[in-house]
């Protein structure tokens, strides 16, 4: 339960957003060559949070811990030519100590290249991109980040070792009036390891109808605020072979890495009552049951924990009001793990909260609350836990 302490802690964080809903400014945009068709634009994209978690301090470390940190701090650099285009993005991440299932002081501040792309348009239906940038297994990591309908994706989609991004290249583009859209990938998969069997590259498929309004970008977004009615559905798989061995001890066995999800959203408008969202998916990482390959410590990392052998997804709701840029949210998700803290664990997390778009997405603030509950705890690495977080966004 949160205590006066932290109730006044969180009033004051809103009282400084609302201090700070002034205007949003897009970026700068410069022009060159023959009667200025080319195009770079400059943008920062900031999302700044108040964190409250009710574990994580004192002896016991069952006490409350706050904290202020930057959930992502970045610059963008936009290029278009002719058909030709570039894409580069830079995170800053600051030290943070509460972080997705842990508080603790382990985590350095660092500055990462989060993206760096080649693209090109042939036409619509033939599109390329190389270099680094978000891999297409699931709508929800396609989504922006600075455009999500609740808080943010959800920690527990990811695959492993490649986190969002990857390094390949892609082949998309749409067809039949923009209602189907597909793509091809060839990624790097899993980082160089003397643990993997083999070196190879991590191929990846996707393909989405879409109704109504089209979805006709390469990434998507968790609201369109009610200026779409849309309705997609989509479906994604990804191979990778000899990506591990099945008893690293012994080097014997070796496993293959497959994925596939099936996602579903609807995004629909009604005048004078508002505009209704819904969003699921449901998403299976499979590794050959690698985890069963003998002790826990001969089992290879990617078989197990977090972002292992795995299967769930989500469920997410949402209403805005008709005449206030107001909208409340609701988020429920389900998984099952090979092993995390101990075999064949169950995780449930739970959230709800309000966006307020005081300039559409470019100044917004966020309100959410979540709870974590594990079939089995274990102490220090899989304990339940309650957060409340407060994020003001900025886009220039």
């Amino acid at each position: 339960m949160l205590n006066l302490k932290t109730g006044r802690f969180i009033g004051a964080m809103l009282l400084s957003c609302l201090l700070f809903a002034s205007s949003a400014f897009a970026g700068p945009v410069w022009t060159f060559g023959p009667e200025d068709q080319g195009l770079l634009k400059l943008d920062y994209k900031g999302q700044f949070q108040l964190n409250y978690r009710d574990t994580g301090s004192g002896s016991d470390s069952d006490d409350d811990t706050m904290e202020f940190q930057f959930r992502r701090n970045r610059l963008a650099l936009v290029g278009l030519y002719e058909g030709f285009g570039i894409y580069v993005q830079t995170e800053y991440r600051e030290d943070t100590n509460i972080t997705n299932f842990a508080v603790n002081d382990n985590n350095n501040s660092s500055f990462t290249l989060l993206d760096a792309q080649f693209r090109f348009k042939y036409n619509d239906a033939v599109k390329f991109r190389m270099g680094k940038f978000k891999h297409s297994l699931t709508r929800e990591n396609l989504e922006a980040c600075e455009k999500p309908l609740t808080l943010d994706r959800s920690v527990l989609i990811r695959s492993y070792d490649i986190g969002t991004r990857d390094e390949g290249i892609a082949m998309w583009g749409n067809l039949f009036e923009d209602m189907f859209q597909y793509r091809v990938e060839v990624m790097d998969g899993r980082s160089y390891s003397d643990d993997a069997a083999d070196s190879s590259f991590r191929y990846g498929a996707r393909a989405h109808l879409t109704f109504l309004d089209k979805e006709t970008g390469f990434g998507y977004r968790g609201t369109y605020m009610g200026a779409k009615k849309v309705i997609t559905l989509g479906a994604s798989y990804q191979f990778e072979a000899d990506i591990a061995y099945e008893n690293t001890a012994l080097k014997q066995n070796e496993v293959d890495y497959q994925a596939y999800s099936i996602d579903f959203f609807v995004e629909y408008p009604v005048e004078d009552v508002g505009t209704f969202t819904f969003s699921t998916a449901y998403v299976d990482y499979d590794l050959d049951d690698a985890y069963k390959g003998g002790a826990l410590s001969d089992i290879d990392s990617v078989a197990v924990g977090t972002n292992g052998q795995k299967n769930g997804g989500y469920t997410k709701f949402a209403y805005m009001l008709p005449n206030t840029p107001l909208q409340f949210f609701a988020r429920a998700e389900n998984w099952s793990f090979a092993h995390w803290g101990v075999y064949d664990q169950e995780v449930d997390w739970f959230g709800g909260g309000l966006n307020y778009y005081f300039r559409g997405q470019n100044l917004k603030l966020t309100l959410e609350y979540s709870t974590v509950d594990f079939d089995t705890e274990v102490a220090d690495v899989c304990e339940d836990f309650d957060t409340l977080t407060a994020q003001l966004q900025v886009i220039f």
